[in-house]
């Protein structure tokens, strides 16, 4: 046994090292035949990088080709947090790299690079923003050093331009990084994926608003795809493949920038002129917004669409920080400056809805054009008075469009209650829907308002929605003198301008409801290398419906629109004395809605000229008093603009009576 036992040993020490031998060549062969495909992926990886480039957005041009919004390139410095965290002294490389920018003429502290690596805005996993529009020279020295400042980067980014600023902001909008809900929609989840030929990166723009958003499709480019091969310490070796980037393609606006410009102008030097001041009946007119549209009637273009206040797009170049959004949207509603107010605002039109319920009466037969009520100044429905301003005396329909009576409306609204049974419980709003007041107009910007026709039906579920401590106070009937508000645009009629700019629109071309739209085309780049700024395509006028206008009831309304600004009993008849309308014949309404608290909106709408009509306008000022005083003098100044008058001093034009 003693002899056995060392030949035991090694027999068994042997078969141990052959075991060992024979499972380390088992694992070669695995690692070098059955895992090697896999490996090889694996190492590719780690040497080989795939970097996206984003193409330039295409250009947004006015109706004349004149450039709105470019871009420009800007040169960016970043810093990643996800890096940062591995960085040993990450205090001292903020520090270090503070000095820098400012030692190259960009003044940062570290306070504003630790602010901007904790705003919200930005995806913690992707590098961060810390100065833009560095110089040349600076982004040289970081590209040489990166080994002296890991985790900061620099790139080049094409940026949106605006060579006219603030103009046509809220119509333009912005673009902004995209957010995890956007690139999802865009691109779908790992799970399901969305294919897309214009992929996007967690840190791509994205258009948020106006133009910019609705037709992000078409002004997004594809993006160029760089394959490069890096070293250990991740710095490119070469290029392997390189994909550049296509630019996106351009979009050309109905808007006319001249006019455009000169509505925003006119707008807010009149809101400023007469801030502060009292309107008649001692209310102070605080005008703090307003809006203006102008549209084509023959087929729904928007040729300016201006709100006030407003901002700059140029701020969100980059990324606006949060410090400053708030700013902007932190104070009261009438003074935020990213509501469009042109196609959110809702208001009460007053007597611009006139026009609506002669139409109802007219084309219902409760009246004809000779029929004649006796305006006295006011109008007793039974268990109610409602006044007047004035007592126009015996008006007929034109006459009552004229001078502005509102008990002649008065009494319309109340007969349309009476005879409901012959005329329809909805027969003021069934005119109203067929102008497109009620529902958005389709107009291809988001977040478009409806407004508001009330029923009895509405009314009712309004009062049923409410808890029963506010239920127990209100009241869910309809009564005459809701049908009576309405007549006059008043109670719970709410329009935007820029439905009531499409009413006269109708009413201007014969009855034809167009969708309003704001781009005429959509044109490849100019430096496309097949078809430099080719026409990608036309966006036609979209037709929603007819109005019925036969010349019996729109003679009348039109002959009635007419004398508001040339008939010396006209409400507008005062500011537009000098107007020439014998060569630029104007159809208009004065509105003056009330506003519990507050001073009156101050509406104008107009046509001209009226035999031809090329324009459509509407202007609001909010809080402002009459509309004759406040909103007349705008549209005044637009229709000296695009007929070729001249254009009076806003200063030597007198307010009307409405």
């Amino acid at each position: 046994m003693d002899r056995e036992s060392p030949r035991l040993r090694l027999s068994i020490l042997g078969v141990v090292v052959v075991s060992l031998i024979g499972t380390l060549f088992a694992r070669l062969w695995y690692l070098q035949v059955m895992a090697a495909p896999e490996y090889q992926v694996e190492a590719q990886a780690n040497r080989v990088r795939t970097i996206a480039e984003e193409a330039p957005r295409g250009r947004i041009l006015d109706a004349k080709g004149r450039v709105i919004v470019d871009n420009r390139t800007s040169l960016v410095v970043t810093v990643n947090p996800h890096d940062l965290q591995a960085v040993p002294d990450s205090a001292a490389l903020k520090r270090r790299l503070a000095e820098t920018l400012t030692r190259f003429g960009v003044p940062t502290k570290v306070s504003t690079i630790e602010r901007r690596l904790g705003d919200k805005q930005y995806n913690p996993l992707q590098p961060v923003p810390v100065a833009i529009d560095v110089p040349e020279e600076l982004f040289l020295y970081l590209s040489e050093r990166a080994d002296e400042f890991p985790s900061v980067g620099v790139r080049r980014e094409s940026v949106r331009a605006y060579p006219y600023g603030e103009t046509a902001a809220h119509l333009l909008g912005y673009v902004g990084r995209i957010s995890a809900k956007e690139l999802a929609d865009k691109q779908g989840t790992p799970e399901s994926p969305k294919p897309n030929d214009k992929p996007y990166q967690p840190d791509s723009n994205i258009g948020k608003n106006g133009v910019e958003r609705s037709y992000e499709d078409d002004l997004r480019g594809r993006p160029g795809i760089k394959t490069v091969e890096v070293d250990a310490q991740n710095r490119v070796v070469r290029t392997i493949d390189e994909q550049p980037p296509v630019p996106g393609h351009d979009i050309q606006l109905t808007v006319d920038l001249d006019v455009q410009r000169f509505a925003e102008q006119a707008l807010r030097d009149k809101l400023d002129s007469i801030r502060g001041g009292r309107t008649r009946d001692g209310r102070l007119r605080a005008a703090p917004a307003g809006a203006v549209v102008v549209l084509d009637p023959n087929n729904g273009d928007v040729v300016a669409m201006a709100s006030v206040p407003t901002y700059n797009p140029e701020e969100f170049v980059n990324g606006i920080s949060q410090t400053r959004y708030d700013q902007l949207t932190g104070g009261a509603v009438s003074e935020n400056p990213f509501i469009n107010r042109a196609i959110q605002g809702q208001y009460a039109p007053g007597s611009t809805f006139k026009p609506i319920t002669a139409y109802a009466a007219l084309s219902h037969g409760l009246i004809d054009r000779t029929t004649t009520y006796n305006d006295r100044g006011s109008y007793d429905a039974g268990d109610r008075v409602f006044g007047s301003p004035s007592a126009a005396g015996p008006v007929n329909v034109a006459r009552s469009l004229t001078v502005s009576s509102d008990v002649f409306y008065y009494w319309l609204g109340h007969r349309f209650y009476r005879e409901r049974d012959v005329y329809g419980e909805l027969a003021m709003q069934d005119a109203a829907y067929a102008f497109g007041l009620g529902q958005p107009t389709g107009i291809p910007l988001v977040d478009e308002r409806a407004g508001n026709i009330p029923t009895p039906e509405w009314k009712r579920k309004i009062w049923e929605s409410l808890p029963p401590e506010e239920q127990a106070i209100g009241d869910p009937t309809w009564y005459p003198g809701d049908n009576i508000n309405m007549s006059i645009g008043q109670g719970d009629v709410l329009v935007t301008p820029l439905q009531l700019a499409n009413v006269y629109a109708a009413l201007a071309n014969g009855g034809t409801i167009y969708q309003p739209n704001v781009v005429a085309r959509v044109l490849r780049s100019p430096n496309d290398p097949v078809d430099p700024g080719g026409v990608v395509r036309v966006i036609e006028p979209v037709v929603e419906h007819q109005v019925p206008l036969p010349p019996e009831i729109r003679d009348p309304i039109i002959q009635g629109l007419r004398g508001v600004t040339a008939d010396p009993k006209g409400t507008a008849y005062a500011p537009f004395r000098g107007f020439d309308q014998a060569a630029f014949p104007v159809a208009s309404k004065t509105g003056t809605a009330e506003v519990k608290g507050k001073a009156d909106s101050s509406w104008f709408a107009a046509f001209a000229p009226v035999d031809a009509p090329r324009y459509s306008m509407v202007a609001i000022l909010e809080e402002s008093g009459f509309g004759a005083e406040a909103a007349a003098p705008v549209v005044r100044g637009l229709l000296e603009l695009v007929s070729g008058q001249r254009l009076t001093d806003p200063s030597e034009i007198s307010g009307g009576s409405e």
